[in-house]
């Protein structure tokens, strides 16, 4: 038999990729795919994420479709790909064309990464043209949403349109085969940004700036120097003297600095790696870890005093490779503020807001528009932890359980962030930083006033915090849009179940310093028990008066003595804490119930053992007491203290007043505070098994959240969890968002849209 040819017909497909897929080589990889396929058609960037029409035989189509989902480059992130067939067009090349704008913004920005391999060794090779230039980038690292004013991701939209490529980076930038194709801050020393040195008067040193910066530090110096999400103060790590001149100047007496290492195996020789955080040191977030330091370091004292961790880092930009790769020696990288004031990232800024503590500042003429500190982590309970979560993670969502309308969650009064939401997408900012002064307020809005744009998201409703003093409250009442409150711990709640797509009742223990209660009190040591739609109060800490308010947050000594008072009435305890301090104010204002609201904070508590036992009497950060205490405990192997769990109508009381007077006989029967300490955590953690028993026989509920800043205490979290695993619980414990309350604006997020799908069922009822 004779087979007589007939005329091919092709197949055509469209594809829409939705993602992290623009400004991380997804084109150029599309490209070079679609040419081994040997199809036609064309690639584009829009504003829906990027758009491919692909023509060819069945077979090779098939081949392009699995290859799309496997291939793809290291910084892409694939959510979702809709593809459907249309009419060919008989087109005989394929092309990447012009981005396509639309009205929809539904594409999804890369975060700013490290610098990539393939860079560093350009950026240490003689004979390359970029040889120790300090912007070199590539569609695969480099700088993303600190430089991006709008979408789609092309250079007109970013900080990089005032500078003109030079041929050489054009050509590189037009040429699909290239690592650089369409690389938006791509440019050479020719072309791009320059970095320069000044004096705290603005006025340049003559000289090579990054010889002169490094000749500055090793004399002792203290540089601003600008980076990539904003200004960092450097100082010699191992410098004692620099580090505590940088502490005095920032007015950070005692709070943890970061340090930047020259390499991994510098790092291991002050402190002990494992593999987890060896992976997240050299991975392409490059956050800060926090380990656990080593007996015998070179590193000053002044840089973590009193503290059994220590935060390191690799360097991420190619500025900062230069500099630690000359120095050789690890440096102080800490964020460029007063302390509590948001991170400085323009030139005139910093040189406003930092005269007087930077010696020299070393700039460059990038534009950045948005804030990015550094991200900090830390492995505890087999899991990676989120302390900090902004450089390298922002702006990635998290990925809700289901689809909801537009909300903006504002977050609290500490750690502020926000969070908009996008069908099931929740995008939480870069860290704001603690609400207490105009500085960080105008970065507050500028973050909201970013994140809108970028996103090109109208909220319908602002969720924020119960209290009515907060500044991020009283901003959300003033913006005309409906407006919604929501207790501080039922958002802590809902966050844990957000990044752990929860959608049933669970279990929620909220632990930690101040939350305004639906009863106009202090909460805190709270076990609750519901979703994201409502919750109910299983049970709490006993009520305790703090004296003061707030100014008993800086001075744990003042909730020792409230607690005592309250504890043994009027026969206290001859304890050393009672002759330390002056205790007839503090004894009259409980007496009386002057100023003392009543709390049932496990913040105060630990506050509360740990000033008693011999820890802080007054603090000079959040948490110093806390972690204190945290840090002296050894063993859970020893006997708990007296706890009691009694029940005041419908809720459960964890009776705070027996543990005070246990721990008050045990200081005088000569417990130090190691013991103190040790047996604290036992009871803790035996006191909190025992309720959550009762609330699962009480509810028929397994499933257990853990949220709130005390479960930053690594004890805790590490005892606790195995304990419930071992009673059958289903534990959840924080990783994509902080537990503190950086975490916070998610479940507000979460909270809020819950609350418009139920008002509109009611609507349509």
């Amino acid at each position: 038999m004779t087979l007589i040819a007939t005329d091919f017909q092709p197949l055509r497909s469209r594809i829409l990729v939705n993602g992290i897929v623009q400004g991380v080589g997804f084109r150029p990889f599309v490209f070079n795919l679609a040419e081994e396929c040997g199809l036609t058609g064309f690639v584009a960037n829009s504003s829906n994420g990027v758009e491919i029409e692909i023509e060819g035989d069945g077979d090779s189509i098939a081949k392009f479709h699995r290859c799309l989902n496997t291939q793809a480059p290291p910084l892409a992130v694939l959510v979702k790909i809709e593809k459907a067939d249309i009419p060919p067009q008989f087109e005989s090349t394929f092309k990447i064309i012009s981005s396509k704008r639309t009205h929809s913004a539904a594409t999804l920005i890369s975060p700013d990464v490290a610098v990539c391999p393939n860079c560093l060794s350009e950026l240490f090779d003689p004979t390359d043209r970029r040889f120790q230039y300090p912007f070199i980038n590539c569609t695969n690292c480099g700088p993303r949403y600190t430089i991006i004013e709008a979408i789609p991701y092309d250079r007109p939209f970013t900080s990089m349109r005032h500078f003109k490529m030079c041929p050489e980076c054009q050509q590189e930038y037009d040429d699909p085969r290239n690592r650089r194709f369409h690389a938006q801050p791509n440019a050479c020393p020719t072309c791009g940004p320059k970095i320069w040195l000044v004096n705290g008067d603005n006025k340049p040193v003559a000289g090579e700036a990054l010889d002169l910066a490094l000749e500055l530090i090793e004399s002792g110096n203290i540089l601003a120097v600008r980076g990539l999400g904003g200004f960092h103060l450097v100082v010699d790590a191992t410098n004692q003297d620099a580090v505590m001149r940088l502490r005095e100047r920032k007015h950070r007496e005692a709070k943890p600095l970061a340090v930047m290492f020259p390499s991994l195996e510098a790092i291991t020789r002050e402190v002990q790696i494992n593999a987890t955080e060896s992976a997240l040191l050299t991975s392409f977030i490059a956050p800060i870890v926090l380990c656990k330091k080593l007996l015998v370091a070179t590193i000053a004292d002044a840089v973590a005093p009193h503290h059994s961790r220590l935060g390191v880092m690799l360097p991420y930009t190619p500025l900062h490779h230069l500099l630690l790769s000359h120095f050789g020696k690890p440096l102080v990288m800490t964020s460029a503020n007063l302390s509590e004031e948001p991170i400085c990232i323009t030139n005139p800024e910093a040189l406003t807001r930092l005269n007087g503590i930077a010696d020299y500042f070393l700039l460059h003429d990038r534009d950045i528009y948005l804030r990015n500190d550094d991200s900090v982590m830390i492995h505890l309970a087999g899991k990676n932890r989120m302390i900090r979560r902004s450089r390298g993670f922002v702006p990635r969502p998290i990925f809700l359980p289901a689809s909801g309308p537009s909300v903006l969650a504002v977050g609290g009064e500490l750690k502020n962030t926000v969070c908009l939401t996008r069908q099931n997408q929740a995008f939480l900012s870069p860290y704001i930083g603690d609400m207490e002064n105009l500085e960080t307020y105008h970065s507050f809005e500028q973050t909201i006033s970013h994140l809108q744009r970028v996103l090109e998201v109208k909220p319908e409703l602002i969720i924020h915090d119960l209290h009515p003093d907060y500044l991020a409250t009283q901003w959300a009442m003033k913006q005309g849009i409906p407006t919604l409150a929501v207790q501080h711990h039922h958002a802590h709640l809902a966050a844990a179940m957000a990044e752990n797509c929860l959608t049933e009742p669970v279990i929620g223990v909220i632990l930690d310093g101040t939350g305004f209660g639906t009863d106009g009190n202090i909460w805190g040591g709270e076990i609750l028990v519901g979703d994201a739609s409502a919750f109910s109060r299983f049970g709490h800490l006993e009520n305790m008066l703090l004296p003061g308010g707030n100014a008993a947050i800086r001075a744990p000594w003042r909730t020792a003595v409230a607690y005592l008072r309250q504890s043994f009435d009027t026969k206290l305890p001859q304890l050393d804490i009672l002759r330390n301090w002056e205790i007839g104010p503090i004894l009259e204002m409980v007496s009386s119930r002057t100023n003392s609201p009543y709390t049932s904070s496990m913040g105060r508590l630990f506050d509360a053992i740990s000033a008693l036992a011999g820890g802080p009497g007054e603090i000079r950060y959040e948490g110093e007491a806390a972690i204190a205490l945290m840090q002296a405990c050894t063993d859970l192997n020893v006997p708990p203290f007296t706890f009691g769990i009694r029940s005041q109508e419908s809720v459960k009381i964890l009776c705070v007043k027996p543990l005070i007077r246990d721990v008050a006989h045990a200081i005088l029967d000569g417990a130090d505070f190691t013991m103190i300490s040790n047996r604290f955590h036992r009871t803790l953690v035996n006191w909190l098994v025992k309720i959550l028993e009762l609330a699962r026989r009480s509810t028929g509920i397994n499933q257990i959240v853990l949220s709130g800043g005390v479960f930053q205490n690594e004890i805790l979290l590490e005892a606790l969890i195995p304990r419930l695993q071992s009673k059958n619980f289903e534990v959840f414990a924080h990783e994509l968002v902080p537990t503190n309350d950086g975490g916070l604006a998610l479940g507000q997020a979460l909270i809020g849209q819950k609350y418009l799908e139920k008002m509109r069922l009611k609507q349509k009822g």
